[in-house]
């Protein structure tokens, strides 16, 4: 229970703070029509993401009933929607990854499940991978509307990124099955790593370096359970390297189980499944480089008769940006990770202010 409040502490920690710091750094026209002190007293008291969703709600149902012609709102309901994906992809993998892998390492260690846990811990990796596809999703809405997400790309991504987190995840959990304390010296030295490989990649999300490194140590717990693209440039050797590090890293520790358990215990189901999560990985690889190959928005210019390189460094003929009316209002840090996924041909301006023009 203790181990379960202070994940749940951190995470609800870190995110609240991504959000203040966003907050601080938007201009007052886009903020909620509140006073700074109940902003910031609601962040203290880890309420700021739930009144951002509520603030999203307000602005939404204005939308609803707005006129075709009045795209102010709209524009700003795109603007908090961008910052509530981020938001709940960081709310994930902060908090619910790690209750998950806690989890199910109790159902393994009590050799038995309750109904609601089991629904629980399945509903769990659906939302996992959920919030990935909704984060994805985001960042697909800069590009124009040609290369909208269709369902079967959808079902493609959705796949691959569970058939990659559940080996992952398993793997983590059948290493504290053994050894519990293990973890507690292999999560800090596996997450400063990441750390360190994010660093070295440049990131510039935030609008000041202290903000910076918060975004970065962030990143870090998400590369633990899932790949994440920070940095510009083309991705294909990083992410072999990345997707390489992971296999060998979860190799070890599913190894290091199977060499430590005794032959007699009673959950002998375990190696069938503990079997089953590398083919599922493999599969899991299989589905993204399918993406890749058919479904990624530089393969439809390619098909459209424009050279582009796939996760290249960009060109003057890649994957263009949607037309704003208003380019200033447009939710700067999203659209500078739009930029990154997809290599646009059109480069955000990072260091104008967020959604200037509000101002």
């Amino acid at each position: 229970a203790a181990l379960s409040l202070s994940l749940l502490a951190a995470a609800s920690a870190a995110a609240q703070a991504c959000s203040w710091l966003w907050l601080r750094s938007d201009p007052p026209a886009l903020r909620p029509a509140v006073p700074v002190a109940l902003l910031a007293a609601l962040h203290l008291l880890q309420l700021g993401f739930f009144f951002r969703c509520l603030h999203a709600l307000k602005v939404g149902w204005k939308v609803c009933w707005a006129k075709a012609e009045e795209e102010d709102e709209q524009r700003h309901m795109a603007f908090l929607s961008h910052d509530i994906s981020m938001l709940r992809l960081f709310e994930t993998f902060l908090e619910n990854t790690p209750q998950l892998t806690l989890l199910l390492y109790i159902i393994l260690r009590t050799n038995k499940a309750e109904l609601s846990q089991g629904l629980g811990m399945g509903t769990a990796f659906l939302c996992v991978s959920w919030s990935l596809l909704d984060y994805h999703q985001s960042l697909r809405s800069f590009l124009q509307d040609k290369y909208e997400l269709s369902l079967g790309s959808s079902v493609i991504y959705f796949l691959w990124n569970l058939f990659l987190i559940c080996p992952r995840i398993l793997a983590v959990a059948l290493f504290a099955l053994l050894w519990p304390y293990g973890v507690a010296v292999h999560f800090p030295l596996v997450w400063l790593a990441m750390f360190l490989w994010v660093s070295l990649q440049g990131t510039d999300f935030m609008e000041s370096p202290g903000p910076e490194q918060l975004y970065r140590a962030v990143v870090a717990v998400i590369l633990y359970f899932s790949w994440f693209n920070v940095a510009q440039g083309r991705t294909l050797y990083r992410s072999i390297i990345y997707h390489s590090f992971i296999l060998v890293d979860s190799t070890l520790l599913g190894l290091a189980w199977l060499w430590g358990r005794a032959p007699s215990e009673e959950n002998s189901y375990l190696l069938p499944v503990a079997s089953a999560a590398l083919p599922c990985y493999l599969l899991g690889l299989g589905l993204r480089v399918t993406y890749y190959t058919w479904l990624h928005p530089n393969v439809q210019v390619q098909q459209e008769g424009r050279y582009d390189q796939v996760d290249a460094s960009g060109g003057s003929d890649g994957v263009e940006l949607r037309s704003f009316l208003e380019p200033d209002l447009v939710n700067r840090r999203m659209q500078w990770l739009a930029q990154t996924h997809f290599s646009l041909s059109q480069p955000a301006r990072r260091h104008v202010l967020n959604g200037a023009a509000a101002v």
